[in-house]
């Protein structure tokens, strides 16, 4: 399973907010900003933080996608 925050980005855009921003805003790390941008893995309370920021739900900011087995 991997993760994408391309949904993030839209949001930001539309509350005319860059990433250095969010992360004073909510309160969560450069290194947490940088997984994200890799599409890594972050915590649950990062995700809290940015969603709580963004008034937003987990759905509107992240994707989950399966990989599919050979």
């Amino acid at each position: 399973m991997s993760v994408s925050y391309d949904k993030l980005w839209k949001p930001l855009i539309d509350k005319k907010m860059n990433r250095t921003e969010l992360k004073d805003a909510a309160g969560i790390s450069f290194n947490v900003l940088a997984k994200m941008g890799k599409n890594e893995f972050i915590s649950m309370e990062s995700l809290y933080k940015i969603c709580s920021t963004l008034q937003c739900n987990i759905s509107d900011i992240v994707d989950f996608e399966l990989k599919k087995e050979k």
